[in-house]
């Protein structure tokens, strides 16, 4: 990708100096790699990782309690998940992102970011900013991405990119660690539901799936 006249390269070496830096910024709430529910902050851990085995330098802001083996930084100390309050959560997330992007744009070479508002702070740094989309297509969310065109925004299915208009985007699906999985070659008959029960993930919709092929379903 190239903008504002630079263009990173991810095998270590970058124009504006001998290694590339790129910071990695998720939501304070949970913790970089998380102790049990947290898929973006999963994401995230994996792809740090990913990154420093390439030679890239990478430098992840979550909470205190992260421990994700890049260098790692934080103003909260604790997790806190569930949020107990909407609006304090609000306050809390945009204290941690704006103070995260300002402190990024003083060393690294790119910062990744994971939510909208703080990929509205893209406005205030000369670095490139990506946003990967983790959730849904939502109408108003789409129309704030409208006013920072420059942004490089990440889908994570084609089916979600086929939603949005945006001009610097383009699927790049989630990787794994395939070292944490066994591989089982005698296949067991049975469904599986990964995530937490809520509407937006569509648990409703594998339950009806289980019923109508009579396959029990089982939950991760």
């Amino acid at each position: 990708m190239q903008t504002r006249g630079y263009r990173p390269d991810i095998s270590g070496e970058s124009r504006t100096g001998p290694t590339l830096k790129i910071a990695l910024i998720a939501a304070p709430f949970i913790s970089v790699p998380p102790a049990d529910y947290g898929g973006t902050e999963l994401f995230v851990a994996h792809l740090a990782e990913g990154l420093q085995s390439a030679g890239v330098e990478t430098v992840v802001y979550a909470n205190g309690e992260s421990t994700v083996s890049s260098k790692c930084r934080s103003i909260y100390a604790r997790s806190e998940w569930p949020t107990k309050s909407v609006e304090k959560a609000w306050l809390r997330e945009l204290n941690h992102e704006s103070w995260a992007v300002h402190d990024a744009a003083t060393y690294c070479d790119i910062i990744h970011v994971q939510s909208a508002q703080a990929a509205m702070l893209s406005r205030f740094v000369k670095q490139p900013v990506v946003l990967t989309l983790h959730g849904p297509h939502e109408v108003a969310l789409s129309e704030v991405y409208a006013f920072y065109p420059d942004v490089y925004y990440v889908c994570i299915s084609d089916a979600q990119c086929k939603q949005e208009a945006m001009p610097r985007m383009r699927t790049i699906h989630h990787g794994i660690d395939l070292n944490q999985y066994r591989l089982v070659k005698q296949k067991q008959q049975y469904l599986s539901f990964i995530g937490r029960i809520a509407p937006i993930k569509g648990t409703h919709l594998a339950i009806e799936v289980a019923k109508r092929t009579g396959i029990p379903l089982n939950r991760r």
